[in-house]
């Protein structure tokens, strides 16, 4: 059980005991787009799916907002994704990374996908908040490579399954156990997919003009040959 403490915008604290975490994976809601996704990853050696979306799970304990995450080597990259956080006061939306190890993703998606630290940002909004103009929330990554910030992700909400559609896919249920958080899907990537120092993370609402956001650091560790 991984003990959280998340900000929701303009309500306060919210305490979240998380046992079970999702990552979900082709969670697309244009098939061009999810073929798109699914080509990048081929390129570098991932099996294709049986069947989209997949749900992975992965410990609750990666999950954490820390100003930097240790991964083995520089084989990983993270990738922008909005989280669904049940609660008391209703569905919590928030935004993670799905950091993953891009040589194991190679040969086994849901080990590579375990290897690395979930980082997640402190704020969130209450999905009631966004959810008649959900439509116009925007994402969008950026990379440090080299000592230089550059755009990595960025695209609307559109190209993925709306909360309610992908809760529908994993249980036919419209809401998430109390004890379980779903990261939801990603962008396609602008330009190489691959390792960076940093990486900045935006959900954007031009709706409301505001965003949550979260950036941390990476620190590759030494690999043994």
């Amino acid at each position: 059980m991984t003990q959280m403490t998340f900000h929701v915008v303009g309500q306060g604290e919210h305490q979240a005991s998380i046992k079970h975490l999702i990552i979900a994976g082709w969670a697309g809601r244009n098939s061009e787009a999810v073929e798109h996704h699914i080509a990048e990853l081929e390129a570098l050696g991932v099996r294709r799916p049986t069947q989209v979306p997949c749900f992975y799970r992965v410990s609750a304990s990666l999950l954490n907002n820390a100003e930097t995450i240790q991964v083995p080597g520089k084989d990983s990259s993270g990738e922008t994704e909005f989280v669904l956080i049940p609660s008391e006061q209703g569905l919590l939306i928030g935004l993670g990374s799905d950091h993953t190890d891009r040589k194991v993703e190679s040969y086994d998606v849901t080990v590579s996908k375990q290897m690395c630290d979930k980082p997640i940002a402190q704020q969130v909004w209450r999905y009631t908040e966004v959810q008649e103009h959900w439509d116009h929330l925007v994402m969008r990554t950026w990379r440090v490579r080299d000592g230089v910030r550059a755009l990595y992700q960025e695209g609307p909400v559109t190209n993925l399954l709306a909360p309610p559609s992908l809760l529908a896919k994993l249980n036919n249920d419209a809401a998430l156990p109390a004890d379980t958080a779903m990261f939801c899907g990603t962008q396609s990537v602008i330009g190489e997919l691959g390792y960076g120092e940093a990486f900045e993370m935006e959900l954007f609402d031009p709706i409301l003009n505001r965003s949550l956001r979260h950036q941390y650091g990476v620190e590759p560790l030494p690999v043994a040959e």
